[in-house]
C-alpha cells in the first residue's frame, strides 16, 4: 500500500526522530493553549500508584514519564556509550580530542551565561545546567535534512560531541540533582548491582534477568534520593558486549530498543514537557533572567563554546578540522549543538517544581532551540557539497 510505503520511507530517514520531536512539541503547545489545556494539566498531574500494604510508589503521571520512561531513554544512552567506548568513536583518544574539547566548551560557556544572568536570584540559579545540554536526535535530524552539503565526517563529529555532552549531563544529574540521600536504600541497591556484575562476568546471553535486576535497581535508586535515570545508565553498562557464545546482547538490545525510544518514549516526553502556556505572556517575559539565560545560553553560549574550543585546538596544532569540513561547517554544527530540547527540558524538570518557573524553562528552551536549529540549518544549506567526504574525524 502507498501509505505504508510512505511511513516506511519516513521512519528509515535519519531526520524522522527530529521531525517527530518537533511535531510533539507543537502538539503540546497547541493543546496547552487550547480549551483542552486544563485536561492536559490534570492528566499529567493525576496520580498512579503501585503499592503493597501502602508501601511502594505513588507519583503523578508527569513524574512516571520523567523518572520512569526517561530511565529507559538513559538506559539506551548507556548502551550507546558502552559500545562507543569499547569499539566505536570513543575508543581512540585521538578521535575524541576535538569533539571532546568542543563538548566541554559547549557546556561551560552556556552555564556561565546562565549564571551571569541569574546571579543573585536564589529561585532560579539552580537551573545553570539547563542550557548545557544537546539533543542528539533533534540535532542529527536537522543535519540529516542538509543532505550532502555536509561531509560525512561532520555527522561523526556532531554525534561524538553530543554523546560526550550526554555523558556530562549524566554526571551533572548524579552529582548536582540528588535529593536528600537515604543510605539504607543505597546499600540495598548494591545487591542488584552485585548480581548484575556476576551475570556480566559469566557472559550471560539472557538479558531478561539483567533487566529485572535493573528494574529493582531503579526502584531502590529512586527511593534513595539519587535520580532514578542513573539506574538506567548503570544497568546498561552491565549488559555484556559479548556473551559466552560470541554473540552481543548489547548490540541486540540496543538495536531492538532504539525505535521504541526514538519514536515513542522521547515524543511522549516532549508532549508532556513542552506545553508552554502562552496566555498572558508578552515579549518582555522572554527577557526575564530564567528564560533569557536558557535561550542565550543555548543560542550564543553553545556557538561560542563549541566554535571557540575547536578554533583553539586547531590554532595551536592539537587537532585538525573534520575531513572535508570548513569553518562554515563547524559554525553550523556549533549552532545545532544549541538545540537542547529533550535534555534541557529534562534537566529543567529536575531543577524546578514551581509550574510558573517550569513554564519559563519551556519558553527559554523552545526559543533557544528553535533559533539554533533554524540558523544551523540555514548556515549548512549555504555550504557547498564537498568533493570528497571520508567518514572519519581526524584529530
Amino acid at each position: 500500500m502507498p501509505l505504508l510505503r510512505a511511513f516506511d520511507r519516513f521512519f528509515k530517514h535519519d531526520a524522522a526522530g527530529g521531525i517527530l520531536l518537533m511535531l510533539s512539541a507543537v502538539m503540546a503547545m497547541v493543546v496547552a493553549n487550547s480549551a483542552f489545556g486544563p485536561y492536559y494539566e490534570a492528566a499529567l498531574g493525576s496520580y498512579l500508584k503501585i503499592t503493597l500494604n501502602d508501601t511502594g510508589l505513588s507519583k503523578p503521571l508527569i513524574l512516571w514519564i520523567n523518572d520512569g520512561l526517561m530511565a529507559v531513554f538513559f538506559f539506551l544512552i548507556g548502551l550507546e556509550l558502552k559500545r562507543e567506548l569499547l569499539e566505536g568513536k570513543l575508543k581512540n583518544p585521538r578521535d575524541v580530542m576535538l569533539p571532546g574539547f568542543a563538548a566541554l566548551g559547549g557546556i561551560a560557556i552556556p552555564a556561565l551565561i546562565y549564571v551571569t544572568l541569574n546571579w543573585g536570584q536564589p529561585d532560579t540559579i539552580g537551573g545553570w545546567a539547563i542550557p548545557a545540554a544537546t539533543d542528539i536526535a533533534f540535532a542529527l535530524g536537522i543535519l540529516a535534512m542538509v543532505g550532502k552539503r555536509a561531509p560525512a565526517s561532520l555527522k561523526i563529529f556532531l554525534l561524538t560531541l553530543a554523546i560526550l555532552d550526554d555523558l556530562a549531563a549524566i554526571l551533572i544529574i548524579a552529582l548536582f540533582y540528588t535529593a536528600e540521600l537515604k543510605i539504607d536504600y543505597l546499600l540495598m541497591a548494591l545487591v542488584p548491582l552485585a548480581a548484575m556484575f556476576w551475570l556480566n562476568r559469566q557472559g550471560t546471553h539472557r538479558v531478561a534477568p539483567m533487566l529485572l535486576l535493573g528494574v529493582i535497581l531503579w526502584v531502590l535508586v529512586l527511593k534513595s534520593g539519587v535520580h532514578a535515570t542513573v539506574a538506567g545508565v548503570l544497568t546498561a553498562f552491565f549488559i555484556p558486549m559479548k556473551d559466552k557464545f560470541g554473540k552481543s546482547p548489547l548490540h541486540a538490545l540496543e538495536h531492538g530498543l532504539a525505535p521504541y525510544v526514538l519514536y515513542l518514549i522521547v515524543p511522549i516526553f516532549a508532549f508532556a514537557n513542552a506545553g508552554v502556556v502562552l496566555q498572558g505572556m508578552t515579549s518582555a517575559d522572554l527577557l526575564a533572567p530564567l528564560p533569557l539565560g536558557i535561550s542565550l545560553g543555548l543560542f550564543l553560549g553553545k556557538q561560542a563554546g563549541v566554535l571557540g574550543a575547536v578554533y583553539l585546538m586547531v590554532k595551536f596544532g592539537f587537532a585538525r578540522l573534520p575531513s572535508g569540513a570548513n569553518w562554515g561547517h563547524i559554525y553550523g554544527v556549533a549552532c545545532l549543538a544549541g538545540i537542547g530540547f529533550t535534555m534541557s527540558l529534562f534537566i529543567g524538570s529536575l531543577s524546578f517544581t514551581d509550574p510558573a518557573l517550569m513554564n519559563q524553562v519551556r519558553l527559554g528552551v523552545l526559543a533557544g532551540s528553535l533559533v539554533s536549529a533554524v540558523l544551523g540549518y540555514s548556515v549548512l544549506r549555504l555550504m557547498r557539497a564537498p568533493k570528497e567526504a571520508p567518514a572519519e574525524v581526524r584529530g
